[in-house]
């Protein structure tokens, strides 16, 4: 498979469908129903899409997140194994645990999930079951991780580059640092974002909000992510629109208090907590608008997503959001003009002049970021693994 850009086209979909049906296991990351954040946004869309084109998936799932008696979801099997309950060591130990089950089962390939997750590699290899590595985006950059945490994830990204059989990179400004920085080419495959409008307003009316009265800000309260940026930020803007952030902080107790106590502040703004499924959906498409305040990664699903709802989009001005974005929506920055209290100002005195960012946001998805693209894409690259290893 030449390596590069995913590329759209009728005949690449119409070959894929022929394809023999494929045993693959999903790992690296929370499992599914999703409940937190891309990767398993990521294993529900990819996984019961190509469950549905006939290959047999499995969702390593950690027991934790895991639905009690739910053996199975969308055509995938989900398989529960336990994690460490620690902030270091959840992801990885979780994933050994569930290389040791895969390698007790048949599997024909597997897609693991995080660049953390590199050195297990070789335990699937041993059975000799080829391994595609989604990277995400740059970890080490995260500003949660200490000078261990940092030399890790370098660590990783060499070892993913070394030892994967297919590296899969979900932006084209990922795709060139692993190209330059490692030497290592890659198959860019971004996310989907194409998600269908919800009927009613069950949501709405449980957080007591009405359609195009607010601003939506969907992300973990992670420092990189700023969700108290935002916060700040909004209390400059005028008017009476609501500042809704979906989200929380699993391990950061202190961001999650300060967080609470800027909302206190403002009777404007709500906090939901984690919010998904059609719920999720229908705060999404009734938002007046959408903020994307993400510092580090590649293609973010929620941005994509509410793209693909066609919301005028606000986002942090850099290489991964601007990709993704184009010119589809407005940039800001934190610390010099335009603002994010500028750029929310313009929109709440005048939103009808914004529509035009969220009807090319939504045609921008429609060319780039569709769900059938992205597992036609997954799907040549698993037949080729598949194609090797025989």
């Amino acid at each position: 498979m030449a390596h590069g850009v995913l590329v759209h086209s009728l005949g690449s979909r119409q070959e894929s469908n022929k394809l023999t049906s494929i045993r693959i296991a999903i790992l690296g990351t929370r499992g599914v129903p999703a409940r937190y954040s891309g990767f398993e946004t990521l294993a529900e869309e990819l996984g019961s899409r190509l469950a549905e084109r006939g290959h047999q998936v499995s969702v390593f799932t950690r027991r934790h997140m895991a639905e009690q008696g739910l053996e199975r979801h969308r055509g995938m099997t989900i398989r529960v194994r336990p994690a460490l309950r620690m902030r270091a060591f959840e992801t990885l130990s979780h994933t050994a645990l569930s290389c040791l089950d895969i390698a007790r089962h048949e599997f024909d390939a597997a897609l693991m999930c995080n660049a953390a997750n590199a050195p297990l590699i070789p335990l699937l290899h041993r059975r000799r079951i080829p391994v595609a590595l989604n990277v995400d985006g740059l970890e080490r950059a995260r500003r949660k991780w200490g000078v261990l945490g940092k030399l890790y994830y370098l660590l990783c990204e060499r070892l993913s580059a070394r030892w994967a059989d297919e590296l899969i990179t979900d932006a084209e400004v990922m795709r060139r640092y692993y190209r330059r920085r490692w030497r290592r080419d890659s198959t860019m495959v971004p996310y989907g974002g194409d998600l269908i409008a919800p009927d009613g307003r069950a949501a709405l009316d449980r957080f007591g909000l009405e359609p195009g009265g607010y601003i939506l800000y969907v992300s973990r309260f992670e420092p990189e992510n700023n969700p108290d940026r935002v916060i700040e930020s909004y209390r400059g803007v005028p008017g009476n629109h609501r500042l809704v952030l979906i989200g929380g902080a699993p391990y950061n107790p202190g961001l999650t208090a300060c967080v609470q106590a800027l909302a206190a502040r403002d009777p404007r703004v709500l906090l939901t907590g984690f919010v998904y499924d059609d719920s999720y959906r229908e705060l999404l498409f009734n938002a007046g608008a959408y903020v994307q305040a993400t510092e580090v990664g590649g293609t973010h699903p929620a941005l994509v997503e509410a793209m693909g709802a066609g919301r005028p989009v606000f986002y942090l001005d850099n290489p991964p959001n601007r990709e993704v974005v184009g010119g589809a929506g407005v940039p800001f920055r934190f610390a010099a003009e335009p603002t994010l209290t500028t750029a929310l100002s313009g929109f709440v005195a005048a939103p009808a002049q914004f529509a035009k960012f969220g009807a090319q946001a939504r045609g921008r998805v429609l060319e780039r970021y569709r769900w059938d693209d992205v597992t036609d894409a997954y799907e040549r690259v698993f037949a080729e693994l598949v194609g090797r290893r025989a």
